[in-house]
């Protein structure tokens, strides 16, 4: 979950806010906000995330932007996702 959390909110510079991260991994895998948020909680305390409040009429909304460690820590899941995907594949080819 990390590795695509990562990915979502890597996609947009300026960063993201919550719901627009469940809206975007949901149309990967089926997630609650129950699963989201101490997900995002567990890598802004990593350091993987930072986070900021933006008033957006009249509301603050929070935004996710990732920082270097988790460019960092991303790269090292998309290596560790082409292994295991390669050996995956190699596996469901085999006759």
């Amino acid at each position: 979950m990390d590795a695509i959390v990562l990915s979502v909110v890597s996609k947009d510079v300026e960063g993201t806010y919550g719901y627009r991260i469940t809206q975007d991994v949901r149309e990967v895998i089926e997630i609650s906000d129950s699963t989201l948020y101490p997900v995002l909680r567990r890598l802004q305390k990593e350091e993987c995330l930072e986070v900021y409040d933006m008033a957006i009429d009249g509301r603050n909304r929070r935004y996710y932007k990732i920082t270097e460690k988790g460019r960092v820590q991303l790269n090292l899941y998309r290596g560790e996702w082409a292994v295991y995907s390669e050996k995956i594949g190699r596996i469901l080819e085999e006759t």
